[in-house]
Order: C-alpha cells, then structure tokens, then sequence
C-alpha cells in the first residue's frame, strides 16, 4: 500500500463534503500540475491518503482510500489531464496543523512540510503512521 495526501480548500470542498458522497466517493479532479497529476497515475485501488485543508486550516483532517483508478478528468477536454476518485474513510481525532507537521522532527522529510504548495503528494508509511500516532487515530 502506498500513501498520499490530497489538499482541497474547505470553503470550496472539504473533508465533510467528501464524506456526504459516502462510498461512491468523488473525482478528484481539478488538477493542473503535472507532478500532482504523476502521483495520482502512481496510485493504486486500496492506497490511503489524508484529507489536508488547505489556505483555511492547513491541517490534516481525514482519511481517504483511492476507489478509482487514474482515469481522464471530467472537467477539462484536454487528455492530459487525468484523476483518481476517492471516498472518506474517517476524520482523524484531532487535526494536525501544518505548523506541527514542521515542528515534528521524524516529519522532517515530509514533502508537505517542504513543499506545502503541491496538491497531491506521496507520504511515506511512517509519515502516515506518525500523524496517526499525533492526530491519536481516527474517529469511530
């Protein structure tokens, strides 16, 4: 399994609105940078990903599983641009915010705490385990 974490401006979708979409999920689509896009086409159906907030927040707030395999993005006529769909699995316990990801030594390497502007990026096992163990697991 590998891990990612997907970052969407709350006001405009967030954690919640994903989890209304119960298992069908949503596209996640929008993406317009090739590294991002390169990362979703990496995925495959199981792999688990967090849910961050960003500009509003900067925090992880979910979990989520990869439900749909790279696919062209509904959104756009241009074929290079494809997505994945994904669906919550559940909100973490407590958010962890991008200022406490920094301050974490074992997330030192994270590329959320050095490179924050990436939409879609790949986690390591134990960067996903060690935000877990922070955010004290996930709720339900």
């Amino acid at each position: 399994m590998q891990y990612w974490l997907f970052k969407s401006e709350p006001n405009v979708f967030s954690f919640d609105d994903l989890t209304a979409k119960g298992d069908k999920g949503e596209e996640w689509d929008g993406v317009r940078n090739y590294q991002a896009r390169n990362n979703m086409r990496a995925m495959q159906l199981g792999d688990r990903g967090f849910f961050y907030h960003s500009n509003i927040g900067k925090e992880v707030v979910g979990v989520v599983e990869v439900i749909a395999l790279a696919h062209p993005d509904s959104k756009s006529d241009d074929p290079r641009w494809e997505c994945v769909d994904i669906k919550a699995i559940a909100p973490v316990i407590r958010p962890i915010s991008l200022d406490e990801a920094k301050a974490e030594p074992r997330l030192s390497q994270m590329v959320l705490v050095n490179n924050s502007r990436l939409s879609v990026q790949p986690v390591s096992a134990e960067e996903f385990a060690t935000i877990l163990e922070l955010a004290g697991g996930l709720k339900g």
